[in-house]
């Protein structure tokens, strides 16, 4: 193993770590719909548990509104029931065939403790991205202890490797910023 490689490595488990963060954003709800947010809902379809986006199509009516149509007749008070039983906090209504699942506004209370989950979720990606930036040094540490590389490129690994989760935090607090600022806006 070479310090590219070391660098490679540490650089992609970096960025699957974002993208963790970033699927963990999406599901904490703000005031405005997405259906994104029925990702985690699951209905029982024929004995099974499977995601509501698997026996329905989910999509937005307006802004506040998310609608869901089930492919299957029989489904819809199975989707509905596992919404409201869900941990969202919504309250789904059936006109036919159609499920709507409208969005309560947030109150100011909801929305302080939404930002606190937002910058704990945000705490813990950062403290796996130093993680992984302590798994590089140690790696490069050894390949100096093993004297396949110099001390010199050592250290140099080590700044490398320091420089990216620099970024890779810099935009984790990016992502931190904009979801709060998404989640106080009314």
């Amino acid at each position: 193993m070479s310090i590219a490689d070391i660098k490679k490595n540490a650089e992609a488990k970096m960025a699957k770590t974002v993208e963790s963060f970033k699927t963990e954003l999406q599901k904490i709800r703000t005031g405005r719909a997405h259906p994104g947010i029925l990702d985690q809902v699951h209905v029982d379809y024929y004995g099974s548990p499977v995601p509501i986006s698997q026996v329905a199509n989910v999509s937005l009516l307006d802004a506040r509104t998310i609608s869901v149509q089930p492919w299957e007749k029989g489904m819809g008070p199975k989707i509905e029931k596992a919404i409201r039983e869900s941990d969202l906090g919504l309250n789904p209504s059936a006109q036919g065939d159609l499920i709507r699942v409208p969005m309560p506004p947030l109150t100011e209370e909801r929305r302080r403790d939404l930002t606190k989950v937002v910058k704990s979720a945000g705490e813990d990606a950062k403290v796996a991205v130093r993680n992984l930036r302590r798994d590089a040094n140690e790696q490069a540490k050894k390949l100096q202890k093993d004297k396949a590389i110099t001390e010199d490129d050592e250290r140099r690994s080590q700044d490398e490797v320091q420089k990216l989760t620099d970024r890779v935090i810099g935009d984790i607090d990016k992502l931190i910023t904009a979801k709060e600022a998404e989640i106080l806006a009314v």
